[in-house]
């Protein structure tokens, strides 16, 4: 999917293991409504074209690692789930034709924001 360093979100996983249990569901809450978002905002880039118009309900995500990670894209089982990798990534003579990364950038901000909340909530 995303190109994105994941080595702070790594760490942030492995300080988790000692927060107490109760407030895990509020960090996967964060995560899922990252993920949504995410999904939203591919989903509204792939909106609105007459070469792929189902393409953007094959948009979804999945909840990883617990619900402490997700998965974001489309999903090849669905209808024009598998143009995802030509538009997306684009061919040796073709460009992408949308911004995989896009959506994830503009989430960043809000995601981190809420995680550091969450967090400073614990201490």
């Amino acid at each position: 999917m995303a190109d994105v360093d994941m080595s702070q979100v790594d760490r942030l996983a492995r300080d988790l293991e000692a927060v107490p249990a109760e407030t895990l569901p509020k960090f996967k809450k964060v995560v899922e409504k990252g993920a949504v978002n995410i999904k939203q905002g591919m989903r509204a880039d792939a909106t609105g074209h007459r070469t792929y118009p189902y393409f953007f309900r094959s948009i979804n995500y999945d909840i990883k690692d617990q619900g402490l990670g997700a998965e974001i894209g489309p999903d090849k089982d669905m209808i024009q789930g598998d143009l995802g990798n030509l538009l997306y990534f684009g061919r040796s003579k073709t460009a992408p034709v949308l911004d995989i990364n896009g959506p994830l950038h503009k989430e960043t901000p809000r995601f981190e924001g809420a995680i550091g909340d969450v967090a400073e909530d614990i201490l």
